[in-house]
């Protein structure tokens, strides 16, 4: 399937899941959610592919089983394509329109390698330019410390990366009517090509 946009009704469909998410809600709108939501996704992420990786379309079924929030459904479709395990580019619509991401979302061993990386003389000046120069286009977010990591000095030039336990760019895009076009193909594609070079760091330094 050709990509040509993604349509009004899928936003609409988000809408309603927020104001009522449950299964009944679900049921009766399947439809929409399987032709306007699954189908373009699936078939913009199709079409990146072949410059960014293979793509993977997120389940819409939350794990409620450790959670006090029992909503069935995500009152997002996301979309992935994975560079290394935890890295990689991200896509998702929802009621407030379009979110493209990149950058890096696990934790645990990695963690202790991007701080490594990052407390590098070399590599770190690196990851810092790359991201002051994403700031004035993209939100940079990613689970933090609120303190400085054990053994690392208050002054550290860096200490600001240094927190992070989970680094990614992001930017929002209001559902507007070039959204509904294959215009929003071109929009992602430079998006994550500006995305590329955090992308890039995080692949070498966290493999």
């Amino acid at each position: 399937m050709v990509f040509s946009g993604i349509p009004d009704e899928a936003f609409m469909f988000y809408e309603g899941l927020e104001a009522d998410n449950s299964k009944s809600y679900w049921n009766a709108n399947k439809h929409v959610y399987d032709t306007m939501v699954k189908t373009p996704m699936t078939a913009l992420l199709d079409e990146l592919a072949e410059e960014f990786g293979t793509p993977h379309l997120f389940r819409p079924y939350r794990d409620v089983r450790f959670s006090r929030d029992k909503s069935p459904y995500k009152d997002h479709q996301g979309g992935y394509i994975q560079i290394i395990d935890g890295v990689g580019y991200y896509l998702q619509i929802g009621a407030d329109g379009l979110y493209v991401a990149g950058g890096w979302w696990a934790q645990g061993e990695m963690t202790n390698r991007f701080r490594t990386a990052v407390d590098d003389d070399d590599s770190g000046p690196e990851l810092e330019k790359i991201v002051d120069g994403l700031r004035a286009e993209f939100t940079i977010s990613g689970d933090r410390l609120k303190t400085r990591p054990r053994g690392v000095s208050e002054d550290h030039p860096r200490l600001d990366l240094l927190r992070h336990k989970a680094l990614y760019a992001g930017r929002r895009y209001e559902p507007e009517p070039w959204i509904h076009t294959r215009e929003t193909l071109d929009r992602v594609r430079e998006t994550w090509r500006t995305l590329t070079p955090l992308v890039d760091w995080l692949r070498v330094r966290l493999s």
